[in-house]
């Protein structure tokens, strides 16, 4: 019932907004005024008043109390209907998350409610101009005051929904040095500054953080990206001197869920739109004889090439979806498990694939949004049929929350070898235990061949590098690009041979469900999956291709 509602609201409210949002932008007027695209406002209005931002949040803030993995889904379809609108509301959470794990009583009081309730939104402020993922290079300040309060003076860059006119207040999650911090990454202190600062609930005097411009981007046109002026800017401390990092990772992780869950969305609206396309849209005959004798030319879903890109887009959002909520039912269980020691592996779960989803199902997108525009043709390119806007959009989700090389290094480097690959073993068990389980059903045997023998490739190439890398560390980002992607692929051959599983055990209902998605599953074996060859290949060259020191450039 809560996602059929959330669907008519995403159908009915904010996919309306999307192509007029992306051609009319967000407007800024002078002295820290922005305002979103016709619509956005009225549309956020009715978020709120539905009470969805309060989804999966605690009930002793307001919130619901229902599970992660039902605020997950109800993101995918929001992201695919609007994914510029939803940005605003989108990090709202993650600023619930960072406080509710490390806000002081009297911080939680005063902005979990509101946040909760969506009366005002959360924004996360890190990167500066002269350093975006190498956050050790800030040099934002935070000067002590006899309150208790910081003065903090700097310049914030790239700040999503960092100024709009959805929200009365907008609270800042921001990083900065105090005087006496250390250099680098371990002088990072967190604070949390309100645009307005509270008073009896509201807001009250303006405060020192202003926009003084937006950027001009490439997509996501309809969302407000900032760059952010702090003029001592009042701000709390969150959590302890000089280890903010470690409690803005709480959002940076939520963020990166997030951004992933925002590829899913636009891979899943490119297919719907392709899909519709093709099966409306007449070119040429096919090649094996007429199959529209009534028309003049047969549509393009006979062409085997145009099915090809339909069943990838289709292949990479039903297999990104089986991930991305099988790893929200890990956050759940890492929350709220009775069993301690299901937390934990739970907790180790999600941190391996956080750099996965982000990654992975971002790639995918932006390849599932061209293929899109390629379905469409000369009309692709186009922007009335919105194609080419949702790939400009899915360009940037590669981009921000730390690139996919971040992400890649990230996992091979600390994830998986900087544990001993203790992490990873714990999915190559499932995988394994499938595997077995399934090995004497000969009905699985097309599905579950091929995902043990990536899963005996995968534990190769990870030794490999690992010994690589003992002796160059350089290896480990010589070879992480194409690792994570080989590891992405496991995933979702994993997810596909068990989603086989019961469309096969369901298939004599006669449910056309299981039937297309037994057919999805053996293309996505057939056809993606065997691009881990030529992956594992180009990870096993390593460093030696580009040479170090050659003055090549």
């Amino acid at each position: 019932m809560v996602l059929e509602e959330a669907g008519k609201f995403c159908a009915e409210v904010t996919a309306p907004l999307n192509q007029s949002g992306d051609k009319e932008g967000c407007t800024y007027s002078g002295d820290g005024v922005v305002t979103a695209p016709k619509g956005f406002k009225e549309a956020y209005a009715q978020y709120v008043e539905a009470g969805w931002p309060a989804l999966a949040c605690d009930p002793e803030y307001g919130g619901q109390g229902l599970p992660i993995v039902l605020n997950n889904a109800m993101y995918e379809m929001l992201n695919s209907a609007n994914q510029a609108w939803t940005m605003y509301p989108g990090l709202s959470h993650g600023a619930y998350e960072c406080l509710y794990e490390h806000g002081t009583p009297e911080l939680k009081k005063t902005y979990l409610p509101k946040l909760v309730s969506g009366e005002w939104t959360g924004t996360m402020c890190l990167t500066e101009p002269h350093c975006g993922t190498d956050l050790g290079l800030l040099l934002t300040k935070a000067e002590p005051q006899t309150d208790g309060s910081y003065s903090i003076t700097g310049t914030k860059i790239f700040i999503s929904a960092g100024e709009h006119d959805l929200a009365e207040n907008i609270i800042h999650l921001v990083l900065a040095r105090l005087p006496d911090a250390p250099s680098g990454i371990k002088g990072i202190s967190l604070f949390v500054m309100p645009k307005f600062l509270p008073e009896n609930d509201k807001p009250g005097k303006r405060n020192g953080i202003k926009c003084s411009s937006i950027e001009h981007k490439m997509g996501i046109h309809g969302n407000a990206t900032c760059v952010m002026n702090l003029d001592d800017a009042a701000g709390w401390m969150v959590g302890e001197p000089n280890k903010g990092l470690n409690a803005m990772l709480v959002m940076m992780n939520a963020a990166r869920l997030g951004v992933g869950n925002q590829g899913l969305g636009l891979t899943e609206a490119a297919y719907q739109k392709s899909a519709a396309y093709a099966k409306e849209r007449l070119q040429m005959r096919s090649l094996s004889g007429v199959e529209a004798p009534d028309k003049p030319a047969d549509q393009i879903i006979v062409h085997p090439d145009v099915r090809r890109m339909l069943l990838t887009q289709r292949a990479y959002a039903e297999g990104g979806r089986a991930f991305s909520y099988w790893l929200a039912l890990q956050i759940d269980r890492e929350l709220s498990h009775s069993d301690e020691s299901m937390r934990k592996e739970s907790a180790e779960l999600v941190a391996l694939f956080t750099p996965i989803v982000k990654a992975f199902l971002t790639d995918n997108a932006f390849t599932a949004t061209n293929e899109g525009l390629q379905v469409f043709g000369g009309h692709g390119y186009i922007a009335e049929c919105g194609m080419e806007q949702h790939v400009r959009d899915a360009r940037i989700n590669m981009i921000y929350e730390g690139t996919n090389t971040l992400q890649a290094n990230d996992l091979l480097g600390r994830k998986v070898l900087g544990d001993m690959g203790a992490k990873l073993k714990k999915f190559s068990k499932l995988v394994k235990d499938f595997v077995e389980e399934e090995g004497v059903n000969e009905a699985m045997q097309e599905f579950v061949n091929p995902l043990g023998d990536i899963g005996d490739k995968v534990q190769k190439l990870t030794i490999e590098i690992g010994m690589k890398a003992m002796g160059n560390q350089d290896e480990v980002g010589a070879a992480a690009i194409y690792y994570l992607r080989v590891v992405g692929h496991l995933v979702f051959a994993y997810f596909w041979a068990r989603m086989a599983k019961i469309a096969l055990e369901k298939q004599g209902s006669g449910d056309p469900f299981y039937k297309a998605k037994l057919a999805v599953a053996r293309f996505y074996f057939n056809k993606l999956l065997p691009e881990t060859s030529y992956l594992i290949r180009a990870a096993r060259a390593g460093l030696k291709p580009l040479d170090l020191e050659a003055e090549l450039f």
